[in-house]
């Protein structure tokens, strides 16, 4: 950045107070918190600044953990064999796509579309695919894999509205949820090493595909509104997972800054997530809770365990909300025991060990995808006793 840069500074009250730095580019500026954000968290709890050197693999798994698991599964253990089959299932039931869509067309309110069904699934299988040469070291799950991640990287250009009726930024929030998906899968393809060998992915597709989530940061993951509900959750977990792959402090930051701002606001002080009662449904305020422990997650493999204790453990308060949810104890009752359990569950209930974890993610365990394709899944196999996230 050059030396001779001005600033401003502008005062606007509580949420408004923070220094502009006029001569940076637009993008970088997106990737920075407006004025009010940034004061607002300023007067709440100390935030950690991002690592000089980031992990890697370092979105949702490790060398040490993928290792670890691995060597389980392999080894025979009944337990994560048992949870690996979730992985299998999926990979043997979605083939890998000849084409890849340019244009992503996305509705509101669960109105689909071919392209959107299909980047979904794709993000989830890229990461199963990503997984099982993890586990087993044979080099077609990973070329696979590649496959998918080069497909979308070379081929997306842009999302589309589905109709009129469409919330204008539906696709900030799908980008939000599928991104981080293939990025966990970029990690394990880019970085993790079995045998001292890689997977083979090429430096030029690994610059096209940190193009591809540039574009749909900036274009989209940027541009979310202050809706103070999941959206805003999604939206932060899914630019710390970017800045992760990109090295990017700024970007990295800019989410980890967005998740602190947000989780006291979305998940009160008693636990109690309004979005439960307002949505009406058991699924909305787990997208929140998802984001928050896969951010969680993120961040304790960088190196910082905060966000965990984050608001005085927001997080876990959140999930005993939950296990109230489905106890049907709550003041709506849009949950039984047959609802789906997001698989953030596992993620939270491996660092918690809480009862009312334990009693959620034990409703539907093993963990696979979410009903809706949404927030990556397979946590049972990856994260169930596994100690090694570090």
């Amino acid at each position: 950045m050059k030396t001779n840069t001005l600033f401003h500074c502008l005062a606007a009250g509580m949420l408004s107070a923070a220094a502009l730095l006029f001569s940076c580019g637009k993008q970088q500026l997106k990737d920075s918190l407006d004025a009010g954000s940034r004061a607002q968290l300023q007067a709440g709890a100390d935030v950690a600044a991002a690592p000089a050197v980031f992990v890697h693999p370092g979105v949702m798994n490790t060398q040490a953990s993928l290792d670890f698991i691995g060597s389980q599964a392999n080894g025979g253990d009944a337990t994560r064999t048992a949870y690996y089959q979730k992985v299998i299932d999926y990979v043997d039931s979605h083939p890998v796509p000849a084409s890849f869509y340019a244009t992503v067309v996305v509705g509101s309110n669960g109105a689909t579309s071919p392209s959107k069904s299909q980047i979904r699934k794709d993000a989830e299988l890229a990461y199963a695919l990503a997984l099982r040469w993890a586990k087993t070291g044979t080099q077609s799950w990973a070329d696979k894999c590649i496959q998918i991640l080069n497909g979308w990287s070379y081929t997306f250009r842009n999302y589309a509205l589905l109709d009129a009726s469409t919330n204008a930024n539906q696709p900030g929030l799908e980008a939000s949820w599928t991104t981080p998906s293939f990025v966990a899968a970029a990690e394990i393809m880019r970085y993790y090493q079995i045998n001292g060998h890689g997977s083979g992915w090429s430096a030029a597709d690994i610059n096209q595909f940190a193009s591809y989530l540039n574009n749909v940061k900036n274009n989209y993951i940027n541009n979310m509104p202050v809706y103070n509900n999941n959206w805003n959750a999604s939206q932060g977990y899914a630019k710390m997972a970017i800045g992760i792959f990109l090295n990017s402090a700024a970007v990295y930051q800019s989410g980890y800054d967005l998740i602190t701002i947000y989780l006291p606001i979305i998940v009160q002080s008693n636990g109690n997530i309004p979005e439960y009662c307002n949505r009406q449904d058991c699924v909305h305020f787990q997208y929140s809770l998802t984001a928050f422990a896969y951010a969680a997650q993120l961040a304790q493999i960088q190196g910082d365990n905060s966000l965990w204790t984050a608001s005085n453990s927001r997080i876990s308060a959140g999930y005993d909300y939950m296990r109230a949810a489905y106890a049907r104890t709550t003041s709506c009752t849009y949950c039984s025991t047959s609802s789906p359990v997001f698989p953030g569950t596992e993620v939270a209930s491996n660092h918690y060990q809480t009862s009312n974890l334990a009693y959620l993610r034990g409703l539907q365990a093993p963990l696979g995808v979410p009903n809706d394709n949404t927030f990556l899944g397979f946590t049972s196999y990856t994260h169930y006793n596994v100690s090694n996230l570090r």
